[in-house]
């Protein structure tokens, strides 16, 4: 099988192209491309296949390197629309593609980053999907505030407080005060797999520096830390609006992430986020499974 490695600020990615015949992964044979010992090394799997949907030109699916087929990846959207670009699978610089649950639009720029229009950030609890019973969330920020939920363990120690939503895959999302020596490592499986989410739920920690910049690191569902989460950059970004942690100046914020920068902006409450970040090709080979 050939494959494409890529990444998006630092965020990596192994590609596979289903365009002229199907690529059908087994949770086992992408487990295996992601492994970082024994296989490729990537965050997540991307399979690149045509849409059969009129007004769409591209489908993906996306695989985390646990093997489970997941809804959405921010930094991987930027690394497909790269892929079908230089691969000439198309020569539109502005494309539709269609995932498990979603339909993004998609624009290459001329110095060769990428913006992705996310969709409206979801917040009703069902559809992240999020179970609040019993919980007694403290507003913050203007016009009546955002919900943070107090979560604790199993044995009722706190965790913290989080904002929950979904960029088309759940966030919960924690303000520290220094990402760097946040527990991450210790409080993200805890709240990945807390039975407040059903479907589980990627852990956003965020250091605010200025009303347009923050600091962050997630840990992702099936994944674990990585050097970057597109759709964590975003719900960070809509989540630290609605509490009023930023966007006083301006809608438009910087995220710095371990493995570089992303531009998140959300115009407005009822708008769509659109996400601005690099994409580049790493290698390319062939691997039998």
């Amino acid at each position: 099988m050939r494959f494409t490695k890529m990444q998006g600020a630092g965020n990596d990615f192994v590609v596979l192209d289903g365009t002229h015949a199907p690529v059908e992964l087994d949770a086992s044979q992408a487990r295996r491309l992601a492994d970082r010992r024994f296989g490729i090394g990537a965050d997540q799997i991307l399979v690149v296949e045509r849409s059969t949907t009129p007004g769409v030109d591209f489908r993906y699916r996306i695989f985390n390197s646990s093997g489970d087929e997941v809804e959405h990846c921010g930094n991987g959207a930027r690394c497909f629309v790269r892929y079908v670009h230089e691969r000439g699978l198309t020569d539109a610089r502005r494309i539709r593609v269609e995932t498990v649950n979603n339909l993004l639009e998609l624009e290459l720029q001329a110095d060769g980053q990428v913006t992705v229009d996310m969709n409206r950030p979801i917040f009703g609890h069902a559809d992240i999907p999020f179970d609040g019973a019993g919980l007694v969330p403290r507003r913050e920020g203007p016009g009546g505030g955002f919900e943070l939920w107090p979560l604790a363990d199993p044995r009722g120690r706190a965790l913290g407080e989080v904002a929950v939503l979904s960029m088309g895959n759940p966030h919960a999302v924690m303000r520290v005060a220094d990402v760097a020596t946040a527990p991450v490592a210790e409080l993200g499986p805890l709240i990945e797999k807390h039975l407040r989410f059903p479907k589980r739920v990627n852990a956003g920690f965020v250091q605010v520096l200025a009303p347009d910049e923050i600091d962050l690191r997630v840990h992702e569902r099936g994944a674990g830390e990585t050097l970057a989460c597109g759709t964590g950059a975003c719900a960070a970004v809509v989540a630290g609006i609605r509490l009023g942690w930023l966007g006083q100046r301006t809608r438009r914020v910087r995220v710095h992430t371990r493995g570089g920068d992303l531009t998140i902006e959300w115009p407005a409450d009822d708008a769509t986020v659109r996400m601005t970040g690099p994409a580049e090709f790493v290698f390319e080979g062939e691997i039998e499974l």
